[in-house]
């Protein structure tokens, strides 16, 4: 099979699948990214505590002298 047979022949499986596709709503869109940027936030403030506690107590056990 030609390159430019495959690229076609690619192109179509594509759009085919593509009609399969069950698109979010907008409505469904905004609620799914505020719960990404809810629980991204909320586990940045964890990453942040739990480095600042660390980082607390390497500095007491390298002064810890």
């Amino acid at each position: 099979m030609a390159l430019v047979q495959k690229v076609k022949q690619f192109v179509l499986d594509v759009r085919q699948e593509m009609s399969k596709v069950s698109w979010p709503t907008r409505e469904e869109l905004r609620g799914s990214t505020g719960v990404v940027i809810a629980f991204s936030l909320i586990f940045a403030a964890y990453t942040f505590g739990a480095d600042q506690i660390l980082q607390v107590l390497v500095k007491l056990l390298l002064t810890a002298n």
